[in-house]
């Protein structure tokens, strides 16, 4: 999953960007349950496995809830 599906996804969860963080990241969050996370914007490159878990876990929201979303 590379950064432009994850946020289109994200979005349809209620989840918005906050604001650039340190290079190519950038903060999202939901202002419902005011979790957040920092995601890498690297383009086309997909997000990797391990990367993607963290903001999974960072979110409270499961792969399957992701995928959909």
């Amino acid at each position: 999953m590379n950064y432009r599906e994850l946020t289109r996804r994200l979005r349809r969860l209620g989840y918005e960007f906050y604001r650039q963080a340190a290079g190519s990241h950038e903060i999202w969050w939901n202002p419902v349950t005011g979790r957040r996370t920092t995601i890498p914007n690297h383009g086309a490159k997909d997000i990797p496995k391990g990367t993607l878990a963290k903001i999974l876990r960072d979110l409270n929201v499961d792969l399957d809830e992701l995928r959909r979303a």
